[in-house]
């Protein structure tokens, strides 16, 4: 066989080989894209993504688009060519796969933690909406979640409304594990508290419920617990009901919070605009940042936004690469994101708070 023939082959199988070797070399990395651009006002999949019942509402045009980022399943090991095309394309982000998936988190429990904070944000949401309309919205602190095989387990139940702790009326979650820890470990407390049962049927009934406590498990200073997860529950003056399917986590609570005001308003908060937006909110309408907010504004633009609401811990990275016909308004709070779409309605786009 000819020298040159014989070097050919040799290069040829030299290649294949290292491309066997790329395409079957797992890389600890993953992939984000950006996902799909949802109007808070319209529907998707069918069903309405707002649905308001028990208060006057009103129609509303334009768009108040959550964005949202597609990645790769908990699950998914890329290859090594995968990675490199990734970095090479410029609408999509390889990052480490322990950035999306921490302490080897599996699928399932990112899914789970996903849901929990979607719920979450929606909840804010509404709540934050309805404070910004002047709307009062009461609150409970309820027993959330009890530790199983801890002090409450048996005694206290996820959904009974705590009304005090040792005879100190409680409004705020975290009053609990103050009055708790005001006792040494092995003393008893006292809940007053309405039976989950009982709230539902709107009963005030009270029962007092003696836990002893025990001590701390973990890593923190020693302390009493009692096993028991407060948290707060909202009662709303009407049903908000809010309809997404496949997409999870806090990103979309400002977007929900627009979208719930602009229904709730005569006139659109637009003018028929159409702007997008990203941003985590609490219950007091603040906005928080977001994680993937270079390829949410690539979405956002693809999709035809021409405003993008972006929260102000976001702005300086939202500013590196501005998608072209893409405007960045800065906002730390849903009274900044409805100042700003005012100002949009009526085409005062000079007026409005920059990323830079």
């Amino acid at each position: 066989m000819p020298r040159r023939t014989a070097t050919l082959i040799a290069s040829t199988l030299t290649l294949i080989a290292l491309l066997c070797v790329a395409l079957l070399t797992p890389t600890p990395y993953s992939e984000m894209s950006p996902g799909p651009t949802v109007n808070t006002l319209g529907d998707y999949g069918g069903d309405m993504v707002i649905s308001i019942t028990g208060h006057q509402t009103y129609p509303a045009s334009g768009n108040l688009n959550m964005t949202t980022v597609r990645v790769t399943g908990a699950d998914y090991s890329m290859n090594l060519v995968e990675g490199v095309l990734g970095w090479l394309r410029h609408d999509d982000k390889v990052v480490e796969h322990d950035t999306l998936y921490p302490s080897g988190q599996t699928a399932q429990q990112a899914d789970q933690q996903n849901a929990e904070e979607f719920s979450e944000s929606q909840d804010s949401a509404k709540v934050a909406a309805l404070e910004e309309l002047k709307i009062p919205v009461p609150s409970e602190v309820i027993v959330s979640a009890v530790v199983k095989g801890g002090a409450s387990e048996g005694e206290l139940h996820a959904g009974d409304v705590i009304k005090a702790v040792d005879g100190t009326a409680i409004t705020k979650a975290d009053q609990v594990a103050t009055a708790v820890t005001k006792h040494k470990p092995g003393e008893p407390v006292t809940f007053t508290v309405v039976r989950a049962a009982d709230a539902k049927k709107k009963s005030t009934a009270t029962q007092d419920v003696k836990i002893t406590t025990r001590t701390s498990a973990d890593t923190g200073p020693r302390r009493a617990v009692v096993g028991i997860q407060a948290g707060v529950e909202h009662m709303f003056p009407f049903a908000i009901d809010i309809k997404l399917a496949d997409v999870g986590g806090p990103s979309a609570g400002m977007m929900f919070a627009l979208g719930i005001v602009d229904k709730l308003t005569p006139g659109d908060l637009t003018g028929g605009k159409f702007v997008a937006g990203t941003g985590t909110i609490d219950d007091s309408g603040n906005v928080g940042p977001i994680g993937g907010i270079g390829l949410k504004t690539i979405g956002a633009r693809d999709k035809g936004a021409k405003f993008f609401l972006t929260p102000a811990d976001n702005c300086e990275e939202a500013a590196k690469d501005i998608p072209s016909g893409l405007t960045l308004v800065k906002v730390k709070t849903l009274h900044d994101a409805m100042a700003a779409l005012a100002n949009i309605k009526a085409g005062n786009d000079k007026a409005l708070p920059s990323c830079s």
